[in-house]
């Protein structure tokens, strides 16, 4: 099992959904946060500069099992790129084992 951390640009966020749901991935959990990236210049629209220094984005937690790992991560890649600087990290972790609560199962059978 994987756990995979995702930063995208939360105008992006229902793309990605669908993207995942359309490769069963129908179980994650997702954060509005805000971070600071490597874009130090500002944006200008209709007279008005914004500052881009402190960015806001959605933060996707998604645990897997392995044969589910690259399908998840294609998903998400297709879904939020846009060719710009920001559009965000993936990260994929080993996970050890899971849990379902109510069941009692474990390993990946708890994730279905």
């Amino acid at each position: 099992m994987k756990k995979i951390e995702a930063i995208i640009r939360k105008s992006k966020f229902k793309e990605v959904k669908e993207a995942l749901h359309a490769v069963e991935v129908n179980f994650f959990s997702y954060w509005d946060v805000t971070g600071v990236g490597n874009e130090k210049q500002g944006h200008v629209y209709r007279g008005i500069s914004y500052s881009t220094a402190e960015i806001q984005r959605r933060y996707l937690s998604i645990v897997v099992n392995d044969d589910f790992v690259q399908p998840t991560i294609d998903a998400i890649i297709k879904s939020a790129s846009t060719d710009q600087v920001g559009d965000g990290k993936i990260f994929v972790l080993p996970v050890e084992e899971a849990y379902r609560i109510r069941t009692g199962e474990k390993g990946g059978a708890s994730l279905n």
